[in-house]
């Protein structure tokens, strides 16, 4: 793995690095794609954006985009389009069903941004080429946080020449830009990997403070020890605090681990890897979300815990 990572670039980053990449469609306008869409916007980039919620297409209008009523619309004419959708199926539909791929420029340059599933990404990607444009494969890390500050992390996976040509592009939306290999898949499979991770992470903490709780351990306490302890982690410091309250405010929803760890064990199953942890926290989440909890704050997979161990949430 290549470390193509590069750091925030100025207003003028457009003009400096590609002076062809200027017009940027964009499809996806949810709590991660408005405020991406907003920083291309403010690094100078000419946007035209679309989401089937036409109130999202009023926001970014107001924000000072151009709001188009199509998929195929957002890519005409664009040096670049941008999906950030919610999975591979939709990025199918976009790109050949709506008819935006059609509408792309010769050599113009297909960035997929959403998690999804490796084999789902190269096949897109050979059919992206095959029709004479490019792709970059490029999911994101940083949550609604890093979208609106320019912070995420992205997996860049493309041959080196196609993603330095997008690079303006990525670096507007992230501040870590990784080189992570030349073929598309691999991009999805480092964020398969940091799923992985963030999913076990969560599910973790929550079984800790459920076996705390069962033990009548106020949580408040445990939480500030465990935060200074070798047992600490960055998902135990952000998630700790919102395992305590009964209704958080929701940063990252069960049903995007739900997703997000199905993705992993499809990639175990293709690549032959047992991934046991991975299937444990993936039913905690499954439990949340079949009991109507899939759009709660991901924290609250706790209440799986709590229901199995016969412990009162809150």
């Amino acid at each position: 793995m290549s470390d193509g990572r590069t750091g925030p670039s100025s207003p003028s980053s457009v003009q400096e690095s590609d002076t062809a990449m200027t017009t940027v469609g964009f499809i996806g306008l949810g709590s991660m794609g408005m405020p991406m869409a907003c920083n291309l916007l403010a690094r100078g980039f000419a946007l035209r954006g679309f989401d089937v919620r036409r109130e999202s297409v009023a926001a970014l209008e107001a924000r000072g985009g151009r709001g188009v009523d199509s998929a195929a619309a957002a890519a005409d004419g664009a040096d670049a389009l941008v999906l950030m959708v919610v999975n591979a199926a939709q990025a199918e539909s976009v790109l050949f069903a709506q008819g935006a791929l059609d509408r792309l420029p010769d050599g113009a340059t297909v960035i997929l941004m959403a998690t999804c599933p490796p084999d789902a990404v190269a096949a897109l990607a050979a059919r992206v080429e095959a029709a004479g444009r490019r792709f970059v494969d490029a999911p994101v890390s940083g949550g609604t946080v890093g979208a609106v500050a320019g912070t995420l992390s992205i997996m860049a996976a493309a041959p080196a020449a196609v993603v330095e040509r997008v690079r303006p592009v990525l670096a507007a939306m992230g501040d870590k830009v990784f080189h992570v290999g030349e073929a598309p898949g691999q991009g999805a499979t480092v964020k398969t990997v940091n799923q992985l991770l963030c999913g076990v992470h969560i599910a973790v903490v929550a079984e800790a403070f459920s076996l705390a709780a069962k033990a009548g351990v106020d949580l408040a306490v445990l939480l500030e020890i465990m935060s200074g302890s070798a047992a600490s982690s960055w998902m135990l410091k952000d998630r700790g605090p919102r395992m305590l309250e009964a209704e958080p405010g929701i940063t990252s929803a069960v049903d995007i681990f739900v997703k997000d760890l199905g993705i992993v064990l499809e990639a175990g199953r293709g690549a032959k890897a047992a991934l046991p942890l991975a299937a444990v926290a993936h039913q905690m989440f499954l439990s949340a979300s079949g009991r109507g909890e899939g759009t709660m704050d991901d924290s609250q997979v706790i209440r799986s815990y709590h229901l199995l161990n016969g412990v009162a949430p809150g």
